[in-house]
């Protein structure tokens, strides 16, 4: 299932040290941001997924050595999409035929 404001484990390339701060660096459909282990796995949104902090996110990245489009190319697998992997919901099509005539 995909969590369109939390971080999953699944998310998470690699750990990063930055200024002596322990952070975790994931992949969403908008690219590369840095988040910390409260916020993974747990039912909290993210404020590093969704904030303002978010916009210099390739210059700390930079300035760590980290090639921004080398990890984001190597880690599309990992982006989820809204719907994908969720199990459809079987149709009878015995029922769906009657609904049909009922107009």
């Amino acid at each position: 299932m995909v969590n369109r404001f939390g971080s999953t484990s699944d998310m998470v390339i690699q750990s990063v040290e930055e200024n002596g701060a322990q952070y975790l660096l994931a992949i969403d459909e908008k690219g590369l941001y840095l988040t910390t282990q409260k916020y993974l796995d747990s039912s909290l949104a993210d404020p590093n997924r969704y904030s303002a902090a978010r916009v210099g996110m390739s210059a700390r990245l930079e300035a760590l050595q980290l090639d921004t489009a080398a990890l984001t190319s190597a880690n599309q697998h990992r982006v989820k999409k809204i719907g994908e992997g969720d199990a459809k919901k079987k149709i009878n099509p015995l029922k769906a035929s009657k609904r049909g005539m009922k107009a």
